[in-house]
């Protein structure tokens, strides 16, 4: 079969190569990958250190081919959204069948293939913050792949959701998808916040910071500014008590998380947006648009399978 691997000479250190097929575990169905999206953090944060040949990927939606032989799991022919740590950019993945969740014929496969980690990170990261009916919450770095969905949940949530972008023509949809404000950077915001979801990191995780209401709590999720973060602790303190910030790493097995996702979807409760879509063998361009940031919303790449 065909993959995109990783190799330390090649443009953005991937290329596509012919690989064994993988070979599934009890506990693992085979999936035909219709199609992958990629993800920021595996794009842009990729370990150096990885072995040439090496499969990445972490989302991939297709088709049962090859059903658990320990039983669990959906059965051939089903369609299936997954989630693993590696091996999801290749036209055929074994995945645990507890990182998986049915898809119904509704939902396109590509469309599906979108929800894994953003989706995944931004319900658990909602869950986190805790009943929200009536708080104000803002979200940073709303207008890409975990801030659209983290809007979309925080506001089914019933909280009064604050949307920070970094540019006021990132801010299509966001009204529609639950956002009652928009704002350019956390210092924009008119009033305190009793919980913040930051994908940004940087000065803007510590602007958020200042908005937090006593008892408040940020989830750091991200770093897409991709600078050191400062706090004045102390000045803080000084004003008065503040919340508190956790770091936020995706728990897994993700496939409850990707079985509520998915209902979401059909119920028409969640969007999926996808600000590029194309060719797999055009994943260069998918790169260059994500890392540019000229993306709002997920990155899916649409597998032709050659054999």
């Amino acid at each position: 079969m065909k993959a995109l691997v990783h190799h330390h000479t090649a443009q953005h250190a991937l290329r596509i190569a012919d690989v064994p097929h993988p070979v599934s575990a009890p506990s693992q169905a085979l999936i035909q990958v219709a199609a992958f999206s990629f993800n920021r953090g595996e794009v842009a944060f990729r370990s150096p250190n990885l072995a040439d040949g090496t499969i990445p990927g972490w989302d991939a939606a297709g088709i049962v081919v090859t059903a658990a032989t320990d039983g669990s799991g959906p059965q051939v022919g089903s369609r299936v959204v997954t989630f693993g740590w590696c091996g999801g950019w290749a036209e055929f993945r074994a995945v645990d069948t507890d990182q998986l969740a049915l898809v119904p014929d509704g939902i396109d496969l590509g469309t599906a293939a979108a929800l894994p980690v953003a989706a995944g990170t931004a319900l658990q990261a909602v869950r986190r913050l805790g009943p929200l009916s009536g708080k104000r919450v803002l979200i940073t770095g709303a207008s890409g792949g975990v801030g659209r969905y983290a809007v979309q949940l925080a506001h089914l949530e019933g909280a009064h959701v604050i949307a920070s972008i970094g540019d006021p023509v990132h801010d299509l949809g966001l009204h529609e998808l639950g956002a009652a404000e928009i704002v350019i950077g956390p210092a924009a915001v008119d009033g305190g916040v009793d919980g913040v979801i930051d994908n940004v990191g940087g000065r803007q995780l510590a602007d958020a910071y200042t908005l937090l209401t006593d008892g408040g709590l940020i989830i750091a999720v991200g770093k897409a500014s991709e600078e050191p973060t400062t706090i004045d602790f102390e000045a803080a303190r000084v004003r008065h008590d503040r919340g508190g910030i956790e770091t936020f790493n995706v728990q897994v097995p993700l496939g409850d998380d990707l079985e509520q996702l998915v209902r979401l979807v059909d119920e028409q409760r969640l969007a999926i947006s996808i600000g590029w879509r194309g060719d797999w063998l055009r994943y260069e361009q998918a790169i260059d648009a994500l890392i540019g940031r000229n993306v709002m919303g997920k990155v899916v790449l649409d597998i032709h399978t050659s054999a």
